[in-house]
C-alpha cells in the first residue's frame, strides 16, 4: 500500500509487469464504443462531472429511449458491471463492439449476472438474460443499438477528435522517454514504481500481465480514475480518462452539419470529413455515412484533391486521414463568418 502524507494507507491497484509485458503495451488511438457505452451510462445515473457531462446527461436522461432502460440495471453507477458489456478485444466500429457482446457464451452471462446479483437485487429480465433466453439475449442487443444511437452517437465525432487528441500527446511522451514515462503520466492518480503500476482508487490488489501485454484504453466518459476488466484472465485492458475542458463533448447532427461546415462542403461531404477525423479506411468511411463504397470513395477522393485529407495503402485496405487544413475546416478554425 501506498500511504498519504499524515500516514493512512491508501489502496492500490498493482499492475504487475515483466520485459515481455513493456513490450507488449499498447495505446488505442480509437475510442472503444461499448466503453463508452458502459461508462457514459454510469454517467446517466451520477451526478459528478456536471461542467463537463450536464448537458449531455440532461438530455440522454429526458429522451432515453424506454427500449434502453434495462441497461440501468446491467450498469450501476458504482461498482461491479458484467465484463461481458465491454470486450477485451477493440472494435472501432459499435457494429463489430456489439456483435462480439452478442456472441458471448451461456455460461458466461449466467457467471457475470449471478456476480452482479450478489450486489443488487436481479429484475425478471436480468434473471431471462442469466438462463440464455433468446428473447432477452436480443432484448440486450436491441437496448444496447437503441442506447448507442440516442447517447453515443450523436456525439462520436466529439468522442473521437478527443481520444485522437489525448493520443497525440501521450504519444509524444512514449517517443520521448519510452513506455516507463507512458505508463507514469496517464493520470494523476496513477504512478509508475517499477516493475508495478500502482493504481490509487481501487480495492488493494495485485494484478500479474505474465506477459500478455496492456492496452491503454482512453475514454472520454471515463471520469476521475481510471477502470479495468474484472476478471484478471480476461486480455489486460486499463482505460483511463481523456482530459476534457468542459464544453468539449458536442453533439453533431444532421442538422448541425447543415449550418457552417455543411453550408461550404455540402452535407455527404461534411459528414464525410467528420467520419475521417482520427483516420478510417474507406470501408469503415462508407459505413459511418450510411453510403455506398463507391460514394465513399467519391467523397474521399473530392477531399482529397482540397487538400483536407491524405490518403495511403495500408495492406489491403486504403487509409484516410485529415491534413492539418482538413482538422482546421472540421473544428471551425476557418468557417468563421460561413453562413
Amino acid at each position: 500500500m501506498r500511504r498519504c502524507r499524515e500516514g493512512e494507507a491508501i489502496a492500490l491497484l498493482r499492475i504487475h509487469f515483466t520485459g515481455q509485458d513493456m513490450a507488449r503495451t499498447t495505446l488505442a488511438d480509437e475510442p472503444d464504443p461499448m466503453w463508452e457505452v458502459l461508462l457514459s451510462l454510469h454517467q446517466l445515473q451520477g451526478r459528478d462531472g456536471m461542467t463537463h457531462y450536464g448537458t449531455w446527461r440532461e438530455r440522454a436522461r429526458r429522451l432515453l429511449p424506454r427500449s434502453a432502460t434495462g441497461l440501468l440495471q446491467l450498469a450501476p453507477p458504482r461498482g461491479y458491471s458484467p465484463d461481458f458489456l465491454t470486450p477485451a478485444e477493440l472494435s472501432t466500429s459499435f457494429d463489430s463492439a456489439l456483435e462480439r457482446v452478442m456472441s458471448t457464451s451461456r455460461t458466461r452471462l449466467r457467471q457475470e449476472l449471478e456476480l452482479l446479483e450478489t450486489r443488487r437485487p436481479p429484475t425478471t429480465w436480468t434473471r431471462d438474460l442469466a438462463s440464455g433466453r433468446a428473447d432477452a439475449v436480443r432484448g440486450l442487443g436491441q437496448a444496447l443499438r437503441s442506447y448507442h444511437q440516442h447517447a453515443i452517437a450523436p456525439y462520436w465525432a466529439s468522442i473521437r477528435a478527443l481520444v485522437r487528441a489525448d493520443h497525440q500527446q501521450q504519444v509524444g511522451h512514449l517517443s520521448g522517454a519510452g513506455v516507463e514515462q507512458l505508463l507514469g503520466r496517464l493520470h494523476p492518480s496513477v504512478r509508475w514504481n517499477a516493475p508495478v503500476l500502482e493504481i490509487a482508487g481501487f480495492a488493494d490488489r495485485d494484478v500479474y500481465l505474465d506477459g500478455r501485454g496492456l492496452r491503454l484504453q482512453p475514454a472520454v466518459f471515463c471520469w476521475l480514475t481510471p477502470t479495468k476488466l474484472h476478471d484478471p484472465e480476461l486480455p489486460p485492458v486499463l482505460v483511463y480518462p481523456v482530459q476534457h475542458a468542459p464544453g468539449t463533448l458536442r453533439r453533431i447532427t444532421t442538422e448541425s452539419r447543415s449550418q457552417p461546415l455543411a453550408a461550404l462542403l455540402g452535407t455527404t461531404r461534411a459528414a464525410a470529413l467528420e467520419a475521417i477525423a482520427g483516420g478510417c479506411t474507406t470501408t469503415v468511411l462508407a459505413e459511418r455515412c450510411e453510403i455506398s463504397l463507391a460514394g465513399a470513395s467519391r467523397q474521399a477522393g473530392i477531399l482529397r484533391d482540397a487538400g483536407l485529407i491524405t490518403t495511403r495503402r495500408a495492406g489491403q485496405s486504403v487509409q484516410h486521414d485529415l491534413t492539418l487544413l482538413g482538422k482546421a475546416v472540421l473544428t471551425g478554425g476557418l468557417l468563421q463568418g460561413v453562413n
